[in-house]
């Protein structure tokens, strides 16, 4: 059978339709599960893009102003080293120092220290506020450090304006080299807040910025007790120092939440920027379609599954009645053995074989003897039990698949023999007198050996021109021979001449 034949007897078979409204709707939902997972890959890049814009606005924000600090600081070194300005009136000094100092919102205070960290100069007062800074960490690194170049100070709070602020340095060398004091500017927190709180980062999402010593200096949302904490041994921060800048997802120490941090350096400054995003927050929008989708969905797979199999359960159902209809139609109702009908089916399909094979085939015909006086003794009740209990003999004196026993009329049975010869036949046929002389039906009071069967044996091959009718018609006339010959015997036909007729009939059982 070449493959196009068998397609289209599979794709007839009802069971493969079945099969495939139920395996349908799992389909739809694999190639659903696989454009889900698009669309969360999507949220992940949408993330992941966000996270970068975000890094390099803020980056380039805080770079710029922190640059435009740091020129402030350079000019004034620059200046204080210009002839004159030393010996100049103090009114005059303070311009001479900080005209090229920026002013702006968000800039704290501006001071010149001398060697032992008093305030000499201001930009914003004259004459300058009173004040030491000796024991600010800006004034003693500077002090104990030559060529240090600017220095980013942790977080502090401001002596002069009681604002938190974060310090940026460079040192004052006198001309021999020599610690000749520090000039600061500051830059208000309140600054770094006002430009992380503008950025829309979802409820679990956070900006931080941290000193590369892992000390934090802003956080958003601002919490006061996070400013100047220390995170350097967390795991997070060491793979933000680990490389200039990247991305991963991890847990924050703090809160325990998971985000994905984007971080980057800022400019050549020891600071760390990172933007984290909650997973919770990327997802959540892709989580909200999946429900949605995925109810959807399984609801309808799962109507159109639960539809199939009805529909497969209620096919089955037929095709079950179908063939126990079926089975009926070839079924003796009172004995549960093949009828008449089954019996010629199997028959011709049997001789056929035999004729062209060449190999024997064997009939025997068996009959219940004085059965019309047991059953007008008895009555037909009994005379039922004592049928049902001759087809249990028959049946159990056959083993091979191919064997068939049937009920052909009112007290008559055939067994029809396949690949059986005459002396097999006959070694059945004393096992169904075996079996029958066992046979007893208590409630009537009949014991064993009250019921006698009588058999007629004829074989075959179907050779010549002979028919299944002659083999038949031969078991017959052997069957008759054997009533007449006592009964409760077997008689065996010999073989048919070509002309179909049967020679004498002999013996094999009595």
């Amino acid at each position: 059978m070449d493959l196009p034949t068998r397609l289209a007897q599979r794709f007839r078979s009802t069971r493969t339709w079945i099969a495939l409204g139920v395996l349908a709707p799992f389909g739809m939902l694999a190639l659903s599960g696989m454009m889900l997972l698009d669309l969360r890959s999507d949220a992940w890049d949408k993330a992941e893009q966000t996270s970068k814009n975000l890094l390099q606005v803020i980056e380039s924000d805080i770079a710029r102003n922190v640059e435009i600090i740091d020129l402030s600081l350079q000019a004034v070194v620059d200046n204080l080293k210009a002839p004159g300005v030393a010996q100049a009136a103090p009114e005059l000094r303070q311009l001479v120092l900080f005209d090229r100092a920026t002013t702006a919102r968000d800039l704290g205070v501006l001071l010149v220290l001398d060697e032992g960290g008093d305030i000499v100069a201001e930009a914003a007062a004259w004459p300058p506020r009173k004040g030491n800074y000796a024991d600010r960490e800006y004034y003693q690194v500077h002090r104990d450090r030559a060529g240090l170049g600017l220095h980013v100070g942790r977080p502090v709070v401001s002596r002069l304006t009681g604002e938190r602020m974060m310090n940026f340095s460079r040192r004052i060398d006198k001309p021999d080299g020599s610690f000749g004091g520090v000039v600061v500017g500051t830059i208000k927190l309140a600054y770094f807040n006002r430009l992380f709180e503008r950025l829309g980062l979802g409820q679990g999402g956070a900006i931080n910025l941290y000193r590369a010593d892992g000390t934090r200096i802003m956080r958003h949302p601002f919490v006061d007790a996070d400013i100047g904490a220390n995170i350097a041994d967390a795991p997070t921060f060491r793979r933000f120092v680990g490389a200039p800048s990247g991305a991963f997802t991890g847990t924050s120490v703090r809160d325990g939440v998971e985000r994905y941090y984007a971080f980057t350096r800022v400019g050549d400054l020891p600071l760390v920027l990172n933007v984290a995003l909650a997973t919770d927050d990327i997802e959540a929008g892709w989580r909200a379609k999946a429900v949605v989708v995925g109810a959807v969905l399984l609801l309808l797979c799962g109507l159109t599954a639960t539809l199939s199999l009805l529909f497969g359960r209620e096919l089955r159902r037929r095709a079950a009645m179908q063939a126990e209809l079926a089975r009926l139609s070839v079924t003796d109702a009172l004995t549960g053995l093949a009828n008449r009908r089954r019996f010629d089916e199997v028959f011709e399909t049997a001789w056929a074989s035999a004729r062209r094979t060449g190999k024997p085939l064997s009939l025997l015909m068996v009959d219940a003897d004085h059965f019309k006086r047991l059953n007008d003794r008895y009555g037909h009740a009994v005379g039922d039990a004592v049928l049902r209990g001759l087809a249990g003999c028959l049946a159990a004196s056959v083993h091979r698949p191919d064997d068939l026993v049937a009920r052909v009329g009112g007290e008559e049975f055939v067994l029809l023999l396949p690949d059986t010869d005459e002396d097999g036949a006959a070694r059945v046929a004393a096992k169904v007198h075996e079996a029958v002389a066992s046979l007893s039906v208590a409630a009537a009071g009949i014991g064993p050996g009250a019921v006698t069967v009588s058999v007629g044996l004829a074989s075959g091959a179907g050779r010549g021109g002979a028919e299944a009718g002659a083999l038949y018609q031969a078991a017959d006339a052997a069957l008759y021979a054997a009533k007449d010959g006592g009964r409760n015997q077997t008689r065996c036909a010999p073989a048919a001449d070509d002309g179909g007729r049967p020679a004498a009939l002999r013996l094999v059982h009595a």
